[in-house]
């Protein structure tokens, strides 16, 4: 099995981060290739960041066409998704919805440990676009000043843990969730000073993503998730325009026929 794993961020030091614990998460036989977002921004912390970073990510994908059997999109937020279920004909799994079933299926409850005040508001979104609004106790984070996205984890760990242990003891939190891609890794270094599961996105992500490339459930050919008819584009890149049209082909010989 491979897996593309795709930092949309475009910080280098955090895709070191991500790439470390995929290969810790990985199961024996699983390659993973793994990618940093061509351009966008250092990292994510915003809904129009996540944006950008989306074109960025579909543009990888589009660039590993045929050559990969999974997608993990590694930032909390999931940047592109679900949109992009609709280009690849490959699972593709967000870090955020690997992480946040990883929680729902250990506790009724879960809270998310944030790296910035202002990821917040989007961070709720997409709990709430999964359904998950209703078991989210709380979103706890940071609110200093970052001194540099590859050493949050190094620079605020106890910060991190704090919020952690008050995210269960106030918040009734079942699960503590460590959202995104600069934090991973660190679940395992806290593991037993936290006295609920703690879930890791990458770890979340890879193993899922594994897991639903073996179920060899199919690819998307009609409903919501189908590729996007035919029409008139312009401006595509070489890669994403071969993947879109190759997608739609398959998409069309999968139809039935009416005659």
């Amino acid at each position: 099995m491979k897996l593309l794993v795709i930092n949309p961020n475009i910080s280098d030091d955090v895709t070191a981060l991500i790439e470390s614990e995929a290969r810790r998460s990985a199961s024996p036989g699983t390659e993973l290739v793994v990618r940093t977002a061509g351009h966008g921004v250092e990292y994510i912390e915003t809904r129009f960041e996540s944006l950008i970073a989306a074109g960025a990510v579909a543009e990888i994908i589009a660039e590993h066409h045929g050559q990969v059997d999974g997608v993990v999109v590694a930032a909390f937020g999931d940047p592109g998704m679900p949109a992009l279920k609709e280009l690849a004909d490959v699972p593709v799994i967000g870090i955020t919805e690997a992480a946040l079933c990883a929680a729902a299926l250990q506790g009724h409850r879960f809270s998310i440990i944030a790296i910035s005040d202002r990821i917040r508001p989007w961070y709720l979104d997409c709990v709430e676009r999964f359904g998950l609004g209703g078991r989210l106790a709380s979103i706890r984070s940071i609110n200093e000043t970052l001194n540099a996205i590859g050493s949050v984890q190094r620079d605020f760990k106890e910060t991190l843990l704090a919020l952690s242990r008050r995210a269960v003891a106030e918040d009734g939190a079942d699960v503590v969730i460590l959202a995104g891609a600069p934090l991973a890794g660190l679940a395992r270094e806290l593991q037993g000073q936290i006295p609920v599961p703690v879930v890791d996105g990458i770890s979340a992500g890879i193993r899922m993503a594994e897991a639903v490339v073996a179920l060899q459930s199919a690819p998307h050919r009609a409903g919501a998730f189908a590729p996007p008819p035919v029409k008139a584009r312009k401006g595509l890149s070489e890669h994403l325009d071969a993947a879109l049209t190759a997608a739609q082909t398959a998409s069309n010989a999968a139809a039935p026929s009416h005659s």
